[in-house]
């Protein structure tokens, strides 16, 4: 069907997208730091070993589901969501939009992002760009961008993927920020106090 295999390459096309940039950034960073190692210590916080153990099996569970979905496997068929045609192309534009959103706070932070929880000497805190509304750009960047990849593929998959991703980043983000309290102390409270996490603060609504 034309328009399905038009909604598969707009899905290979976001994804791959995201995957060369993760990995473009991730490169870089890690360049940038290692020119820098005369900086000082690095402090990692433990997130515990079942947060790895989530993690390791997610992302398992997705490349299993990204050969079935590259090889059109039938047993994705009882996965399949009925959605309208205008819903999957609403993923695509959020899709699209999330790698440029991502692209933009990863770009900001430069240097000071890492994977696992840590600071270092003389870390900085960045408060430009989209951390000037929201503390969590780059995990709202991946909310959007994996909403707009399960939209496009209508499948149930990676809507479940999708939600056990924001319960691990619902869990992650308070233990981020606790350490962010004890590097920056009053520095980062009043930061919270302008900004929301995920979404910005409007008017006294807030995104805590």
């Amino acid at each position: 069907m034309p328009m399905e295999s038009l909604f598969r390459t707009a899905f290979w096309i976001i994804f791959g997208g995201m995957i060369v940039m993760q990995v473009c950034f991730t490169f870089r960073a890690r360049q940038t730091r290692t020119r820098k190692a005369a900086e000082g210590e690095t402090i990692e916080r433990d997130e515990g070993w079942h947060h790895a153990v989530v993690r390791a099996s997610r992302a398992i569970a997705l490349v299993v589901f990204l050969v079935m979905y590259a090889i059109n496997s039938p047993w994705l068929e009882v996965l399949r969501l009925p959605l309208p045609d205008w819903l999957r192309w609403i993923g695509v534009v959020i899709g699209a939009a999330s790698l440029a959103f991502y692209a933009w706070s990863r770009a900001t932070l430069g240097k000071e992002w890492s994977s696992p929880l840590q600071v270092r000497e003389h870390h900085h805190l960045v408060t430009t760009g989209p951390y000037a509304w929201v503390r969590h750009p780059i995990y709202l960047s991946l909310i959007v961008f994996m909403t707009g990849i399960a939209l496009i593929a209508a499948n149930w998959f990676l809507f479940l993927f999708l939600v056990i991703s924001i319960v691990d980043l619902g869990l992650r983000i308070p233990k981020e920020e606790r350490m962010m309290i004890d590097e920056f102390g009053g520095e980062y409270e009043a930061y919270m106090q302008r900004t929301g996490r995920l979404l910005p603060r409007w008017s006294g609504i807030t995104s805590r």
